[in-house]
């Protein structure tokens, strides 16, 4: 590994509801990238978290915190410690499967601090997504997209980079090399775009 990343930490978020398919194929190929420029990576494996939905109960609005009891308590330092947020997904119905819209819709207590409770982003960090879509649904993967950058706004995440790729779900794993490059190229470009905001 080189240095110079003044130890940029990468999250690595795969949001299918199954492993080792094509998206988090796909996201592999980001995070040893970014290894390999010396970033120190962590792997969220979002379906192993067991992370239920948002209860709408709006506790969070009061004091910017969630009240439900489970792992995504452990996820938000994880979060928060990330200087740049690398998410992987596979396109179900126009957008993210459940498993990870359970994790963004439980972002909420981010966006009660920020437009509720007027605390400010503490920094800007980059992002990106990598979307796999396989049924060739005709509405596209654009709210996919979309979702996925209405959380990084209250994260303090600037979408800065990502692309969408046509696979079948069967095999498992068929993503083109091509497609391997691309995101290798976007996982060094966000580290490099992490390393100039320190």
């Amino acid at each position: 590994m080189t240095g110079g990343t003044g130890g940029v930490r990468v999250l690595g978020v795969a949001g299918s509801p199954r492993r080792h398919g094509n998206s988090e194929s796909l996201l592999e190929s980001s995070l040893l990238a970014a290894e390999d420029l010396g970033a120190t990576v962590d792997r969220l494996i979002v379906a192993e978290e067991g992370i239920a939905p948002c209860r709408g109960c709006n506790a969070c609005s009061l004091t910017g915190a969630c009240v439900v009891s489970d792992r995504m308590s452990e996820i938000y330092p994880r979060l928060d410690a990330a200087d740049a947020i690398i998410v992987a997904s596979p396109v179900y119905f126009a957008t993210v499967p459940a498993v990870l819209k359970a994790l963004y819709d439980r972002c909420q207590p981010y966006w009660a601090r920020r437009y509720l409770l007027h605390r400010p982003v503490v920094r800007r960090r980059p992002g990106a997504l990598l979307l796999v879509g396989g049924g060739r649904d005709p509405y596209g993967h654009e709210c996919a997209v979309s979702t996925t950058r209405s959380v990084f706004a209250v994260l303090g995440v600037d979408y800065s980079d990502g692309f969408f790729v046509q696979a079948d779900a069967d095999p498992r794993t068929n993503v083109s090399q091509e497609a391997l490059e691309r995101a290798a190229r976007v996982g060094a470009e966000v580290v490099g775009e992490a390393v100039a905001r320190r």
